[in-house]
């Protein structure tokens, strides 16, 4: 357990108060339906005001003008740090402050109450929704303009009300399945060292519980055989239930180790690998990489030798690419392709890679078994959200010495991330792999695993140190 260094008085005492505040949580639903809609107004004003003002000029500071303290809150505070609340807190901001999860279960109370249909269901969602914001997000320049956010986040926002409007009952579909980063939050969350956790034995040896003592489990989530956390959303409507589910400690480790393995996922493995990992590298290396430069100076002078200009010349309105010649700002059709291009070769080339040594992990711990594979591709999660964090916190860096604030020891703490995390998936991979090999094969999985940590290291040293 993560506290096994404690006095067994302390551990006790620490489990009893995260069984309160559990039970707490069930308790006071009006209290945390008042934070959810006030962050719901926050949310709404930082939004959609800065569309309808004027780009800031270059006088312009976080503290006197909306606009830029509405960028530096959603990509400089909001984004990186509630990534970082998944590993601390299990998926608590999805079922305590998300705006999206307050609002399409409000529209759910009024809803035409329709089935949810396969599609919705599909297993892919969560890696297509990921990477179709990412890359349009990226089309758009969502990180430096308040119309582009208007549309990523506002778009969201208005499919997850019109979700709750027609499919289910007091209930968040959307989140469930559709969420863009529904995906990423259930990975991370397995990391979480709380969870809500369900006593088999205790439930079945319960009374059945008299109509309206239930619970409504807005996200879906099947409680009494729930095992990890990656769907619980941590609102705690189900904590004391049938005195079986309760708010408690874990070793961050256990779920990967000791549950990721009984359900082996496809859809994770390629999010992680594919997504994670190489998407959103891609999507966070481009502007700086010189192998774009390289690539659409000799894309633009090639289409120049035959005659063709227009691809060079062309720009798209800015809700296509991101169009702002009054502030030198625009992307033509051929950095449109080109932006594209990298994005696909990132995550197909660095995406490949990792499925090869992983696969090359899975075989050296024993005969082929695609259940090892995808739960040793679990072992990769520390390292694949360091990077996904430590890309999105470069935003909070960039505007803080945009400001003349100057964080120091910014290297060095990325360095210390990135090889904490490499050793935590080390040790990830070390445990899995001791499930069905000892001895050399044990060792070959894990260094197989650590030369997969060390590929996504490389491609975030790119970014950070070389470039």
């Amino acid at each position: 357990m993560a506290g096994a260094t404690l006095s067994p008085g302390r551990e006790a005492w620490i489990d009893g108060r995260l069984a309160d505040f559990g039970d707490w949580l069930r308790r006071h639903g009006g209290v945390l339906r008042t934070i959810q809609w006030a962050v719901v107004g926050i949310y709404v004003v930082l939004v959609a005001v800065p569309a309808f003002l004027p780009l800031p000029d270059r006088g312009a500071h976080l503290w006197s003008n909306l606009t830029l303290a509405a960028q530096f809150a959603f990509w400089g505070i909001w984004w990186p740090f509630v990534l970082l609340s998944m590993v601390i807190a299990g998926r608590a901001w999805c079922g305590v402050l998300c705006p999206e999860g307050t609002l399409t279960e409000f529209a759910s109370r009024w809803s035409l109450g329709r089935a949810v249909p396969r599609w919705i269901t599909w297993g892919g969602w969560p890696f297509l929704a990921f990477a179709g914001t990412t890359v349009y997000g990226q089309m758009v320049s969502v990180y430096g303009y308040p119309k582009p956010v208007l549309a990523v986040l506002g778009g969201s926002t208005v499919a997850a009300i019109l979700v709750g409007a027609v499919y289910g009952r007091n209930k968040r579909v959307w989140c469930r399945y559709l969420c863009p980063v529904n995906g990423v939050f259930a990975v991370l969350s397995k990391l979480a060292p709380v969870s809500f956790q369900v006593d088999g034995a205790a439930w079945s040896a319960s009374p059945k519980p008299k109509p309206g003592q239930g619970f409504n489990c807005a996200p879906l989530v099947a409680v009494k055989t729930m095992r990890g956390s990656g769907a619980c959303h941590m609102c705690g409507r189900c904590s004391g239930y049938r005195g079986a589910v309760r708010l408690a400690r874990r070793s961050p480790n256990h779920e990967i180790v000791h549950v990721a393995g009984d359900e082996p996922s496809l859809d994770q493995t390629v999010l992680i690998l594919f997504g994670m990992m190489g998407l959103a590298v891609g999507a966070f290396q481009w502007s700086s990489s010189p192998w774009y430069i390289d690539g659409k100076q000799w894309l633009a002078t090639w289409l120049i030798e035959r005659g063709v200009t227009w691809p060079l010349e062309t720009s798209a309105p800015w809700f296509v690419l991101t169009n702002y010649p009054e502030h030198n700002d625009v992307l033509t059709l051929l950095d449109g392709a080109m932006l594209l291009a990298y994005i696909a070769a990132a995550c197909l080339g660095i995406g490949l890679a990792l499925t090869g040594l992983v696969a090359l992990a899975t075989r050296a711990g024993g005969p082929w078994s695609t259940a090892r594979f995808h739960h040793l591709t679990q072992a990769l999660i520390p390292i694949a959200g360091c990077g996904v964090f430590l890309g999105l916190s470069a935003l909070t860096v960039s505007f803080l010495r945009g400001e003349g604030f100057v964080l120091p020891f910014v290297d060095e703490v990325r360095a210390g991330l990135l090889g904490g995390a490499s050793l935590w998936s080390l040790w990830l991979a070390w445990r899995i792999a001791g499930l069905s090999a000892g001895g050399p094969r044990r060792v070959a999985t894990t260094l197989c695993i650590g030369a997969a940590a060390g590929l996504a290291v490389a491609n975030w040293a790119l970014l950070f140190w070389i470039w």
